[in-house]
């Protein structure tokens, strides 16, 4: 089975609360049900923090998904509590305020180009998108730069949480 790319599109405090956990899952909100029952291990996940417009960092999925209306994220929603929600092993994040922003692979990006250009921030509205694989590539290299450049040991550090 071909692997799968998701973007999920969450607020950077979301992404900060499962930095603080050591990173051992993400979630779905609830009307994605139909897409957390297509996440297996193996899936490739890159987190796009809203209100910075930028990537945090990418995943792989360790576990299929599973139910929990345990709290976990935040939403601008009242009652909206992120149930589907699967394992992940951290790939490269990058600290609070070092992510890559959006905006500087526009142009190497193809799942915006659905979007009139002055409107791009319009093709991360939504908590989850699928991506093809040379878009998530595009958005890993960029993070494994970043990374080098000014964050070593990042992952290393979520992984040992």
């Amino acid at each position: 089975m071909p692997t799968t790319y998701w973007m999920l599109v969450s607020s950077p405090e979301n992404f900060e609360r499962a930095r603080a956990l050591g990173f051992p899952l993400l979630a779905m909100k609830s009307r994605h049900v139909r897409k957390a029952e297509k996440v297996q291990p193996g899936v490739r996940v890159v987190y796009y923090a809203t209100g910075q417009q930028a990537f945090a960092g990418t995943f792989t999925v360790t576990a299929p998904y599973f139910e929990s209306h345990e709290p976990l994220f935040t939403s601008k929603k009242d009652g909206e509590d992120y149930p589907y929600r699967f394992e992940v092993r951290p790939d490269h994040v990058l600290p609070a305020g070092g992510f890559v922003p959006a905006e500087s692979l526009l142009p190497e990006l193809e799942y915006v180009k659905k979007w009139p250009a002055a409107h791009w921030h319009l093709a991360f509205q939504g908590n989850v998108h699928v991506l093809s694989p040379e878009d998530f590539a595009t958005i890993e290299r960029a993070v494994v730069a970043a990374e080098a450049a000014g964050a070593p040991g990042l992952v290393a550090e979520a992984r040992s949480g």
